[in-house]
């Protein structure tokens, strides 16, 4: 009996809440309603506000991402470019050594000895242009990082450990070395 009186009793009470006129003036059900409107609306104003913040975050993770590709390919550019340059260069310091020996032998031919002086000085302007330069040896301190000592050398007029001797003047480009100068140290 206690059941049916229960069940009874849900049922009015699900009656009256769907029932517009069911005691609630028409004033209290336009503010039940604008309340819930405006619950309705904040909520789905959150989900959009979560949405953004979402998407913003995605897109600042992105660009910081493309911002790091962007700088990691313009060095990996400049550093291509700076080995390749510095491998060509290598490969024509030898003829620049040939040629420069070969200026230090007597020559009958002025006309001769002057044009390859002048081609000669075309190759240095092109070596400076290109940023490579002769490193200093004669007379400096041994520095292993930029001298190759191939021998020592007693009674010389430097001091010891200084460089006495340049057998292969060496060449760097910029702070790149691209031969070290191979030299005799004094003892």
């Amino acid at each position: 009996m206690d059941e049916m009186l229960n069940e009874q009793t849900a049922e009015e009470i699900e009656d009256i809440l769907d029932n517009e006129d069911a005691g609630l003036s028409e004033e209290e059900l336009d503010e039940a309603d604008a309340v819930s409107e405006y619950n309705d609306t904040a909520s789905q104003f959150a989900e959009l506000e979560d949405a953004l913040q979402e998407a913003n975050e995605k897109y600042v993770r992105l660009f910081a991402e493309y911002d790091n590709y962007r700088k990691r390919t313009a060095k990996e550019k400049t550093e291509t470019f700076s080995n390749a340059s510095a491998s060509c260069i290598e490969k024509l310091l030898p003829v620049i050594d040939s040629y420069e020996r070969s200026l230090e032998f007597e020559c009958t031919d002025e006309n001769f000895k002057n044009g390859m002086i002048m081609i000669f000085n075309q190759l240095k302007e092109f070596l400076n242009k290109m940023n490579v330069t002769e490193i200093e040896a004669l007379g400096v301190e041994f520095n292993p990082n930029v001298h190759n000592a191939i021998s020592q050398q007693a009674d010389t007029d430097y001091a010891s450990g200084y460089v006495c001797a340049v057998y292969q003047k060496g060449y760097k480009m910029g702070d790149k070395l691209i031969r070290p100068a191979m030299v005799a140290v004094a003892q």
